[in-house]
């Protein structure tokens, strides 16, 4: 396998570091999407999803990765998570149409938990999809702008953008029609900047992530 390098932004090769990279973020990405059901109290009342762990890593890897390697690899991962997502739903689906077994002790359980509605797996579906490239799509910009410096800076402000329209396109999806307008403003928000200050959280291990995939391989 040809060796990845951080000058060959316009031809995405894989190397051993970008494996374990792309490894970590579906894992997030994939964990945010079933472990992220179970929600979690919050300071004044609110409430988290569980998701808040993992899905911040999602969009911190895909500007890590496109740091080091450049934007062309950073759209791959993208497009590698959104083709893996729509391959897990569609499993996903399969697995609860069929019938179950007289011997299958929670049904219940099982249809409560991966039985997702289709207008949420479709906002999900889309969300992902235009908020990671959104994400990406501004990384660079300011990157550009800012002449290569400030990471962290880059990153974050990146990352407040892309989970900003990651959210809304999501709370838009499954709930307009469902709660008013200001209901639906009212759980969005909160969400989107819990996200963030997560991503903020985690910036440390981005610039260990820089540092691990420049390292040279022995």
């Amino acid at each position: 396998m040809n060796g990845a390098s951080p000058s060959s932004a316009d031809r995405p090769v894989f190397d051993r570091k970008l494996i374990i990279a792309l490894t970590l973020y579906l894992t997030a990405l994939f964990a945010s999407n079933t472990v992220g059901i179970k929600i979690m109290p919050f300071i004044f009342g609110t409430h988290l999803s569980t998701a808040i762990f993992a899905f911040p890593l999602v969009f911190l890897t895909t500007d890590v990765v496109g740091e080091v390697y450049g934007k062309a690899h950073a759209r791959t991962f993208v497009r590698m998570g959104f083709y893996s997502m729509v391959v897990f739903l569609i499993f996903n689906a399969l697995s609860n149409v069929m019938p179950a077994s007289s011997e299958f002790r929670m049904p219940e359980a099982y249809n409560q938990i991966f039985g997702l509605s289709l207008r949420f797996t479709f906002a999900s579906l889309v969300a992902f999809l235009i908020g990671e490239y959104q994400d990406v799509f501004s990384f660079f910009f300011l990157k550009a702008k800012m002449g290569g410096r400030h990471f962290w800076l880059r990153s974050n402000l990146s990352n407040l953008w892309g989970q900003f329209i990651d959210s809304a396109i999501w709370f838009a999806i499954a709930f307009i029609g469902v709660y008013p307008l200001k209901v639906i403003v009212l759980m969005m928000i909160p969400w989107w900047l819990f996200k963030f200050g997560m991503g903020v959280v985690y910036t440390p291990l981005s610039y260990v992530g820089i540092w691990l995939l420049r390292r040279p391989e022995r």
